[in-house]
């Protein structure tokens, strides 16, 4: 029987080690993931047109690289100020998760317990309606939105057009007149309430106000540079977007006045730009790899971003401050935001390191869903980017002549970029982009077929083109599609 000499074991050991991590940048170079990065700004431009949204901004993070950051439509529709990556909008209930992050801070310190009672930090807090032998409301309970708190203070603060927040002080005055919804960590009930009371509890335990403890303990060694604790004048009017209600029946949206949150501020008061959320995500990803401590102990943060607390109708469940939810055969952490004139979206997804940040400056859409989608149209690329680093294939440089968009008066519009070794045509507005998207293969001199699911080919798609070599015109089950605009600018 042949013997296994050292050195032959350590030759078999090796051939089984993971493949090398890519280098920083490789796999935002990878055709696969710009092509995928393509079609993200096809359809996010088409949504932003055909949904008549003022404005967005969108965010990928891999990692500890920042994928893809743009802007889409104006940051000020009056004025003709472009959205960028750099545009500051209210990142409203995702302000929860920094207030969550201070207080689990707090915890880690040994100045607090989960299971305090919350009138051990505020003796002031008091509240009607408790059931007879109920437990009291504690940390917990406010982390998971399960203490039976009103979702509210009892101030009209979410209705316009004045939006007239309540100072702290006032919130809480009015806690000792209002009455608990339920028992204590018996159901979900969503609370900003709950949520600013979590901010002064962290406060009282730090001797510190909330919003130092935010911009010291997070935001500065993280170096979130566009992230403000309120909505602050100096920056209305230039780089944080003006908001916008949601279309009314004529399709017009109105602009929102300007507002503060004050004593709201620890459940929805925040300002950000998507590249400073994915900053705070590669934050996330980046301790969660390490196994170390930074700003938090790794163990607090995987604590948060796992289920604590799931409704007894299973259709919801939570973290401590962290939404966590599944889609398809994924779990993915983060949370939302809607306040007015502003929703966003901020959604990880830790396994794979990827995270996405969505925001808008105006109501009446799905956060989550802009999220999601990015997410899924870019994770499958990355994954083959770092599966098979050599699988990609390469763009045909003279392909580029046919990128643009293409409208037919009945029909509607066509986006046209290189994917695989050939081209792709995305129809928008559509649902879910990658299934809308149809795939071409070259067939000839400005010639393509359509490359059907099972690998066989389709109809042919023919572009025509003028005296310098440039698509002006497509064809395609003998009508044509003229070519609307170039490919769009980065911003």
């Amino acid at each position: 029987m042949a013997r296994t000499t050292p050195a032959l074991l350590l030759l078999l050991l090796g051939s089984l080690r993971a493949p090398a991590a890519p280098a920083p940048g490789e796999v935002a170079r990878d055709p696969r993931v710009t092509q995928a990065l393509s079609l993200l700004t096809a359809w996010f431009d088409a949504e932003q047109a055909h949904r008549r949204l003022p404005g967005l901004s969108l965010a990928v993070v891999r990692d500890q690289e920042l994928l893809y950051a743009r802007g889409f439509g104006y940051a000020h529709l009056e004025t003709k100020v472009p959205a960028t990556p750099q545009t500051m909008y209210s990142i409203c209930s995702i302000s929860k998760l920094f207030t969550s992050v201070a207080l689990m801070q707090q915890r880690d310190a040994g100045r607090l317990r989960l299971d305090d009672p919350v009138s051990k930090h505020l003796p002031w807090f008091s509240i009607g309606g408790m059931p007879v032998g109920a437990p009291p409301v504690t940390v917990f309970g406010l982390l998971t939105h399960s203490s039976g708190l009103p979702r509210e203070s009892d101030v009209p603060y979410w209705t316009g057009p004045g939006y007239h927040f309540p100072p702290a002080e006032k919130i809480r005055g009015r806690v000792g007149e209002q009455e608990m919804l339920y028992r204590p960590e018996t159901v979900f009930q969503y609370s900003n309430l709950g949520l600013t009371l979590a901010g002064e509890v962290a406060a009282a335990a730090a001797g510190k106000p909330w919003a130092e403890l935010v911009k010291s303990g997070i935001l500065d060694p993280l170096g979130m540079t566009g992230t403000e604790v309120e909505h602050l004048d100096r920056w209305r009017g230039n780089r944080l977007a003006t908001g916008y209600t949601a279309p009314r029946r004529d399709g017009t949206r109105e602009k929102v006045p300007p507002y503060e949150v004050r004593g709201i501020a620890p459940a929805a008061g925040m300002t950000s730009t998507v590249e400073d959320l994915g900053r705070f995500a590669s934050w996330q990803l980046r301790l969660l790899g390490s196994g170390k401590t930074e700003l938090l102990d790794v163990d607090t943060l995987r604590e948060m971003q796992r289920v604590q607390f799931m409704d007894p109708g299973w259709k919801t469940s939570w973290g401590l401050g962290f939404q966590v939810w599944r889609s398809g055969e994924r779990t993915f952490v983060g949370h939302n935001g809607y306040c007015p004139g502003y929703q966003s979206q901020l959604l990880v997804q830790t396994d794979e390191k990827l995270a996405t940040v969505f925001m808008t400056n105006t109501n009446g859409i799905d956060a989550q869903r802009y999220a999601q989608v990015a997410y899924d149209v870019v994770a499958p690329a990355v994954r083959k980017a770092l599966d098979d680093p050599s699988g990609a294939k390469p763009h045909v440089a003279a392909f580029a002549r046919y990128a643009g968009r293409y409208d037919n008066w009945l029909a509607g519009e066509a986006n046209v970029f290189p994917w695989d070794d050939g081209l792709a045509l995305l129809p928008t507005p559509s649902e879910r982009p990658l299934d809308a998207l149809v795939k071409l293969k070259p067939a000839g001199e400005h010639r393509f077929r359509r490359l059907r699911d099972d690998g066989s080919l389709a109809e042919e798609i023919r572009f025509e083109v003028d005296a310098q070599g440039r698509a002006i015109r497509l064809w395609r089950f003998s009508n044509s599609m003229e070519r609307a605009a170039e490919p769009l600018p980065a911003r």
